[in-house]
């Protein structure tokens, strides 16, 4: 089984065929960075056309049994999540509103300071606010999981330990391994998990050791290191791809409606766009490579199994509906 928990590329027949080249059973979509609630329902809608339109390659995910179908009829299940919540605007009401459209992650945050929690690129760290409390008690009850993938070291702590069902950090890697703002320390990674959480390992190289230039042997390396530290069940792949964006859109990413400035994040002024991706992660039909490179590390094959898949599996299964 082969799942990815997290991918924004420019969607087109080429890569949903590519998705099945590489025998990917389910990938969590980014479906809105900075939308309002309205423009986020037009990305569902533009999403209804593809899956009317390419019904052989595709489905609509719900639930984990939506993997089990995917996988039976040689299609890839698509889940939807919010890399902020801006789709709820300033209305808690809507949590159940997107849960129900077809959302089943949401970032709190997206670098910056929002209504709910503090980003990682804040200079100072307040926490969950208020607000946040509330929302996430609502996601909890009607399934929408918490996503703090690009969210500050104090408000993922709180997060995890505030929510009574377990939250994830979709795409994102260690910090001892790849100093980066995004990336998560140990005691962040150790309450995610020790509350039942999940970690995606992330393959955007701003995230990885020697940015493009990482090796298959060092990111495996890396991955078997965690699983010591953290266990294997809570790891899998969320590789943040985001193949056939033009330039201009990881500008938008990373300025969205806050500046009028282009923020550069994580990049420079000399490199503003997306950087290449590892020779030994370019597409979905990649997928194998990251295997075969766990298994180089000695790792099992069940943990292999788990990592690639089915840990996201479990967590689907146990998440995406109403709280017990």
């Amino acid at each position: 089984m082969r799942i990815d928990c997290l991918q924004y590329a420019n969607w087109s027949e080429k890569i949903f065929r590519q998705m099945r080249e590489g025998d990917v059973d389910a990938v969590h979509v980014t479906i809105a960075y900075h939308e309002t609630f309205r423009e986020t329902v037009l990305n569902f809608e533009r999403w209804n056309r593809w899956f009317e339109r390419y019904p052989d390659l595709i489905l609509k995910g719900s639930t984990a049994v939506d993997i089990d179908l995917a996988r039976e009829t040689g299609r890839t299940a698509i889940f939807f999540g919010f890399q902020n919540p801006s789709p709820i605007e300033d209305d808690i009401g809507l949590v159940e509103i997107v849960h129900t459209l077809g959302a089943r992650f949401m970032q709190l945050t997206y670098n910056n300071q929002s209504l709910l929690a503090t980003g990682c690129y804040e200079t100072e760290d307040t926490g969950i606010t208020r607000m946040g409390r509330q929302v996430i008690k609502e996601m909890n009850r009607v399934g929408l999981v918490v996503d703090m993938s690009h969210s500050a070291d104090r408000s993922t702590i709180d997060a995890a330990d505030l929510s009574e069902r377990p939250i994830a950090i979709t795409h994102a890697n260690p910090y001892e391994w790849a100093p980066a703002l995004r990336n998560k320390k140990d005691d962040v990674i150790r309450a995610v998990t020790e509350n039942g959480g999940m970690l995606g390992f992330s393959l955007y190289p701003h995230h990885l050791r020697n940015k493009s230039d990482c090796t298959l042997t060092d990111f495996c390396a890396m991955i078997a290191l965690t699983a010591d530290t953290f266990g294997t069940a809570h790891l899998g792949i969320g590789s943040d791809l985001c193949q056939d964006q033009p330039d201009s859109v990881v500008e938008w990413m990373r300025t969205g409606r806050w500046t009028k400035d282009i923020d550069y994040g994580e990049g420079s002024a000399a490199a503003p766009g997306f950087p290449p991706m590892p020779a030994w992660f370019k597409d979905n039909r990649d997928f194998g490579n990251i295997e075969d490179g766990l298994r180089a590390v000695g790792m099992s094959p069940d943990e292999v199994e788990g990592i690639m898949g089915g840990n996201w599996y479990r967590f689907f299964a146990e998440n995406f509906g109403p709280a017990p």
